[in-house]
């Protein structure tokens, strides 16, 4: 018994040191996915968030006035140290799919009922948290809206109750999510490798990320992933869709409308550290 507890302990260490710090309240970790998949690395890449450390930023083309650009131009124009796809976007390449709505700018007044998650931040007091991931079946959506200047609605991965709510499916893509962990970090999502939506969830949910909710920002070729931090740079671009040529076609980051971003803070508020962590650091990757 005593030499199992060993083990196990020694195991629960080893998962936390993989973790590489970038900066205080951020941590990335590439996981090796336990399902492998027809094509690329398999590998599932983890940022991890504090909120207590980062300020959260919505970046629209339709309240800046600006055009569609990849993730890491986001990130350079705007000085963000990471940036993600908000959500998937409408035919005309500007408007969210679900509600969006930034402070007084409002890109879809919109409510799709069976779109059961939002991304919320820029709260408008301190009842409640900075940042989070909402589920409407546990959380009343019109009090969650008036809580929060900034609110992105987005489609249910992992619900409330820490269920797989897709079905099985035999499309496979790129994947961008994002996720909460039951410590209240915001996690950043991406798979490069094509996965069926419902795979994806299973395999996320088996990882030691202890996820509590997670919804899908995007995929195939417009899933996107930017960090930079201090001596720390990864670009994660989508290059699989329905169709696998896909990625012999785009081997270069896609354009996109609308970005979730974190800035670090000045003076971060209390909220549970993050554990250290000392894995090497994450390459490029574009294959």
């Amino acid at each position: 018994m005593a030499f199992a507890m060993f083990v196990a302990a020694a195991a629960a260490s080893a998962a936390v040191d993989n973790w590489k710090r970038l900066d205080e309240g951020l941590y990335m970790r590439e996981f090796e996915s336990p399902q492998k998949s027809d094509m690329g690395s398999s590998k599932i890449t983890v940022l991890r968030i504090n909120p207590a450390n980062y300020q959260f930023k919505l970046l629209t083309i339709s309240e800046l006035g600006t055009k569609a650009m990849t993730a890491k131009e986001w990130a350079k124009k705007y000085n963000l140290t990471a940036a993600i796809n908000a959500g998937m976007y409408q035919a005309d390449s500007a408007t969210s799919v679900g509600y969006m709505k930034n402070f007084s700018h409002v890109n879809n007044p919109k409510l799709a009922k069976s779109y059961r998650a939002a991304m919320v931040f820029n709260p408008v007091d301190s009842s409640v948290a900075e940042a989070q991931l909402i589920d409407s079946d546990c959380q009343n959506m019109d009090d969650i809206r008036a809580k929060y200047n900034t609110l992105i609605q987005i489609i249910r991965m992992v619900s409330c109750t820490n269920k797989n709510v897709w079905a099985q499916g035999q499309a496979a893509w790129s994947i961008a999510a994002i996720a909460m962990d039951k410590s209240g970090n915001i996690l950043f999502l991406f798979s490069r490798s094509p996965y069926s939506v419902h795979d994806f969830i299973e395999i996320i949910m088996s990882l030691p990320i202890s996820i509590s909710t997670a919804a899908y920002l995007e995929g195939g070729r417009q899933a996107s992933f930017y960090v930079t931090a201090k001596d720390n740079e990864v670009e994660k671009i989508g290059g699989y869709g329905t169709n696998y040529d896909d990625d012999n076609a785009f081997q270069s980051a896609w354009p996109i409308p609308n970005v979730i971003g974190i800035v670090k803070k000045r003076t971060p508020a209390a909220m549970p550290a993050t554990p250290p962590a000392t894995a090497p650091a994450a390459v490029k990757e574009t294959k």
